[in-house]
């Protein structure tokens, strides 16, 4: 697989040594980087650069690139290298950072990005993840928001404690992904039973969570974890 990243920042470099790490073909632009980034990553090809300049996208010859990675930390070059990756070179898949969590609505497919990654609301997340029982903590979203992956930890008083997966009522829409005890990774069989303080690992459209949270813990609140009243 082909893949340029946009930014050589910390984060644009911890990537390009995992997708080289997994054997995949990596071009590195940025306009600003060192001798040192570029040292860190030898493998990778670099042009020294302005991604927001449709002549250095050219010389790349992004068209023959199978994904493109904007991680600079700058929203606007993200957005902006997104929408020029999809129009101008016709990318199959974009990714993209997201710095600000204000600026989470315009990271979408008028601007032509594929996956927005949040790293605040990603790290907030992981928060809760680890002391929040029995509420839904919402940890990434997909196609722009009409899919979430969510966990919930299943607490003692939940009614389907010892209960077959299959005997579970779920949402219209919800998938269980995966259970996660005692560090292992556990494959829903309809027979398997869950028991509590599981880690469960659903997808489900965004309509369906209070519900599912309601389902497996009925003393449940009906927002989510970290969105305000205004939300």
């Amino acid at each position: 697989m082909r893949v340029a990243v946009i930014g050589a920042g910390s984060v644009g470099v911890s990537i390009c040594k995992e997708l080289l790490h997994n054997g995949h073909d990596v071009l590195v632009i940025d306009r600003d980087a060192t001798p040192e980034r570029t040292s860190m990553v030898p493998a990778a090809e670099w042009i020294i650069g302005d991604a927001c300049e449709i002549s250095t996208l050219t010389s790349a010859a992004l068209e023959t690139y199978d994904h493109v990675v904007c991680a600079t930390g700058d929203d606007k070059v993200n957005l902006v290298v997104s929408f020029l990756a999809r129009t101008e070179f016709a990318v199959p898949r974009t990714v993209a950072r997201v710095n600000n969590p204000r600026n989470e609505w315009l990271f979408d497919d008028s601007w032509g990005v594929d996956v927005a990654v949040s790293t605040p609301r990603l790290m907030t997340a992981l928060v809760e993840e680890a002391v929040s029982v029995g509420e839904i903590v919402r940890l990434f979203e997909f196609q722009h928001g009409a899919a979430h992956m969510v966990e919930l930890t299943l607490p003692e008083t939940s009614p389907y404690a010892g209960a077959r997966v299959g005997d579970v009522p779920l949402p219209d829409g919800t998938s269980l992904i995966t259970i996660l005890r005692d560090g292992q990774a556990i494959k829903p069989s309809p027979d398997e039973a869950i028991e509590a303080g599981d880690e469960i690992l659903f997808i489900c459209p965004p309509e369906a969570e209070h519900d599912l949270a309601l389902t497996l813990n009925p003393e449940s609140r009906t927002r989510l974890r970290g969105e305000s009243e205004e939300d």
